[in-house]
């Protein structure tokens, strides 16, 4: 289930027409909580208070999480197993949602 840190209605990944795109987020996320992320970056912190999240808002950019999700993604083409291939791609996902959580938890002077 995901649901909004706003407080907006809590979703179940169940819609047919998206269960290809909920296993894939559903894969980040457990390589972000139980596999590569959590033994690497987590050392016991919510992801919202990772080094990637701390080190942006002292730098005041995402652009190191920008570089991360590129890298992945050039790495990732490179590799030669579709499986080696997918879990960087599902670590360039999760550098994405860290720049999503940049994104909503600083308070940028723009517009929405």
């Amino acid at each position: 289930m995901i649901g909004h840190p706003d407080g907006d209605p809590v979703y179940k990944l169940d819609d047919p027409n998206y269960q290809r795109l909920a296993d894939v987020l559903e894969r980040a996320y457990d390589q972000a909580a139980r596999g590569k992320g959590e033994e690497r970056h987590a050392n016991g912190q919510r992801f919202e208070d990772q080094p990637m999240q701390t080190i942006s808002g002292l730098l005041a950019t995402d652009d190191g999480m920008a570089f991360q999700a590129i890298k992945k993604i050039q790495e990732a083409r490179r590799l030669p197993t579709r499986e080696r291939r997918v879990r960087e791609l599902l670590g360039a996902i999760n550098y994405i949602a860290g720049m999503i959580i940049y994104e909503e938890s600083h308070n940028f002077n723009q517009t929405e």
